[in-house]
């Protein structure tokens, strides 16, 4: 059984930082990724890493401040948010599949995490 388990969410003030983890077990070397759903909006895409960690894709809104890498050995990715705002805030989950449109796009992806919850306090 494959599960992702996110963790380091929290509350951080305007401008700071937090990295976020997910743990993948049960499976390696998947194409993996976050997206995030803020208060009564959509689930949007937010990063993307592919299975060598040689490839990366952002969502426009965290260009230049958030990084995702990964740790192949420890079957875990990261999710590494500075400068963050207001409306960065949202829960964040990890999602991971063997074909990388898939975590760009949200759609058809074999797994989920259950999600960590970001608030930034202005």
């Amino acid at each position: 059984q494959v599960q992702l388990v996110e963790s380091g969410g929290g509350l951080v003030q305007a401008g700071g930082s937090l990295r976020l983890s997910c743990a993948v077990s049960g499976r390696s070397l998947l194409h993996m990724g976050w997206f995030r759903q803020a208060p009564g909006k959509e689930r949007e895409f937010v990063a993307a890493i592919n299975k060598s960690g040689g490839s990366t894709v952002y969502a426009d809104p965290v260009k230049g401040r958030f990084t995702i890498s990964r740790d192949n050995a420890k079957n875990t990715v990261y999710l590494q948010m500075n400068s963050l705002k207001p409306e960065d805030t949202a829960v964040y989950y990890c999602l991971a599949d063997n074909i990388l449109p898939h975590i760009v796009t949200g759609s058809q992806v074999d797994y989920w995490g259950k999600g960590t919850l970001v608030t930034v306090s202005s």
